[in-house]
Formats: C-alpha cells, structure tokens, sequence
C-alpha cells in the first residue's frame, strides 16, 4: 500500500506504477473542475425539467379554476400533466399492443411512458437523476439532511435489500392486476369510463385538497427521507423498479478500466446509490441513476466512462445532457406533429364532469361513459 500526496490531493494506492503516472495526470484543480462542470449540466437539465413541471402544474390549475367557474374563455389544457398517470398509461400500452388502439384518453401519457422507457433501455436511468421532479425533491432532502447531519442513517446491506423488493412487490402487483388479469374489454372500459377521463383532475384536487392520511403519509416520507437518502427512489417507487429493470438491457453502461484505476474508491464515496463501482468492470446494477457523479469525480481521465463494451461508443457528460434534452422535447414535438399530444375530450365534458369530481371512484370508472370521447 502506497499513501501518495500531491497537490492536496491524497489518496491511497495498490497498484501498478504505470497506472499511478496515469493518475497525477490530473491535479485537484483538474479534478473539481471536472466534478462542478458535470454537476452543472445535470443541474441545468433538472432545472429546465423543474421548470417545465411547474408551468404545467400552474397552467392545469388554470385550467381548472376557470373550468370550476364557470369562464366561457379557459387555457389549453396543457397535455404534459398526464405523466403524472403511469398507471393509466401502462393500461394504454397493453390496450396499444393487444387491439391497435391509441387511445385519445390520455394520448400524451401514453407517448411519455414510452419514452422514459426508451430512456432508460438507451440512457439507464437517466430519467430519475436528470428529470423526475421527485428525484429533484430527493436531492434537496439529501442537501437539508447533509446540513442536518453529518451522516446519513446507513442501513444494513441485508435490509437494504429487504427493502428495495418492496417496489418490485408493488410494480409486480400493478403488473400482474393490468397485464394478465384484466381482460380487454374491461381494459377498454376504464380508459375511456369518465373516471379515467378526469383522473388528471382527480389528481390535482387531490394535491390543493390533500386528505388528513395524505399529509401523514407525506410528512412521514419527508421524515424518513431526511434521515435515510432516497427512501422513495430507492425502496418504493415502482416506476423505478420498471425502469432499472428495462435499464440492465441497456447497452451503456459505467465501465471501470481496471488497468488504469488506482483504486482510490472516490466513485464509491460519491454513488448516491451506495453502488461499489470501484469493484465493477461494469455497473449492472438496476440502482444505477447515471448521475455521472462516479465519472466527475476520478482523478484517473478514461478509466471510468458511460460506454459501451469496450469503450467503442462513448457518452460525455455533456453528450448526455443533450440526449436527454433532445430525446424527450423531440419525441414531445414529434408526438405533436402525429396528432398524438392533445387529446379529444371536449371541454364541455370537463364542464361536467367538474362539479361531479366527488362522486367518481374506481369502481364508478370501471364502467363506460354513456358519451365516451372517439
């Protein structure tokens, strides 16, 4: 074991001599430099995501207050708001593949869904770390909990992944309830039945108006999040769970040069998934949220890289910032352009259905609308 020391970087070395001379290539300031620019574009990407969400949110609330009152003149309601249905639009998918039918219901829920999936078959789960506002909300209880204290509550490896089975559970119920047990006709009943028509409103009331088991529920995660990081990414989130499994079949992957590592474990240290990257050829693993925060941090240039085998193709953070950007808004645009963004319930229907939020339930929307949208 060598302990080497220089330019205030230290670190602790087992290995070759012609990997150490790769290692001081680059010096502390090179190294911050590289970890703040990485950081920087992930920040950016959330934040123009972030962004997005919120105009959504308050042009759908728009939206609904001036539907409530009655206003001849309303906003467009604004289509985005659906990726905050998976549950419906996993119904869409099965509806999409066994009968044709795109359904106009929730048209933009639908076309999300598939490309947060293709995200992550191309991108692993880019999804989590440079878009999902929850992961964002995650993030900033990670920073009030670095503030709080010093360490995070560590959980034994066993029981962290006792825990983590807990959202393959709850995505294998939502499978097994939407994929093999509902038949087609009654697949086709909820989406088009006035609950599934007004479930994004459902969802806002939900949220202006939480309930005394809902304000529980969310303090008690925000509690949990603060002592343990990433309690709902990391052990609940069923959409999670589909995406790190549609992830292993992604042909990118963090690669490890273990030639030229030197075994500094910095990778390891900075993994918010707590992912022993300084031991893997290549990070299969499904918590794997290609932040890039182990690729910004080696001191070592091109030992640790998003790539595939053999580094043949590989993506530069800032490669994968623009994929990310690009992917999702193009696919938005091109769903625009295709007539499969907007969807085709009148805004008369809306007017309706407004004042009767209340009475609608699951077991109402398993029924059709007597005037269901086509």
């Amino acid at each position: 074991m060598i302990r080497i020391k220089a330019g205030g970087f230290k670190f602790d070395y087992n290995g070759s001599f012609n990997a150490l001379a790769k290692g001081l290539r680059m010096n502390r300031g090179e190294i911050l430099k590289k970890c703040s620019d990485a950081m920087l574009l992930r920040r950016l990407v959330q934040g123009i995501f972030a962004a997005s969400t919120i105009w959504i949110g308050f042009r759908f609330y728009l939206f609904y207050q001036q539907l409530a009152a009655g206003a001849e003149q309303v906003v467009e309601r604004p289509p985005g708001v659906e990726a905050f249905l998976p549950i419906s639009s996993l119904m869409s998918l099965k509806l999409w593949i066994v009968s044709g039918d795109f359904n106009r219901i929730h048209p933009a829920g639908l076309v999300l869904f598939l490309v947060i999936l293709l995200t992550a078959l191309l991108l692993k789960r880019g999804f989590c770390s440079w878009v999902c506002p929850v992961g964002v909300i995650n993030e900033m209880l990670n920073a009030v909990q670095k503030l709080l204290f010093r360490q995070p509550l560590v959980v034994r490896r066993w029981f962290d992944y006792l825990l983590r089975s807990i959202k393959y559970l709850l995505l294998g119920f939502f499978c097994w309830i939407i994929l093999l047990k509902m038949p087609g006709s009654a697949l086709k009943a909820f989406i088009y039945s006035p609950y599934n028509q007004i479930a994004d409103l459902k969802m806002l009331v939900f949220f202006l108006d939480p309930s005394t088991p809902t304000i529980v529920t969310l303090s008690v995660l925000t509690l949990l999040s603060l002592l343990v990081r990433n309690v709902w990414c990391r052990y609940l989130c069923p959409y999670g769970a589909l995406l790190g499994m549609t992830s292993w079949l992604s042909p990118w992957k963090i690669r490890r040069d273990a030639g030229s590592c030197i075994d500094c474990r910095k990778c390891t240290k900075v993994c918010p998934a707590n992912i022993r990257v300084h031991c893997a050829g290549a990070v299969r693993s499904d918590e794997c949220h290609a932040c890039l925060r182990c690729v910004a941090v080696c001191p070592v240039k091109k030992t640790l890289q998003l790539s595939t085998r053999g580094h043949r193709f590989v993506i530069r953070p800032w490669m994968y910032a623009v994929c990310i950007v690009v992917f999702f808004f193009g696919s938005i645009g091109a769903a625009r352009l295709g007539g499969f963004w907007q969807n085709n319930i009148p805004l008369e229907r809306y007017r309706h259905y407004i004042p009767l939020l209340e009475r609608f339930n699951h077991a109402h929307g398993g029924q059709v609308s007597e005037g269901r949208a086509r």
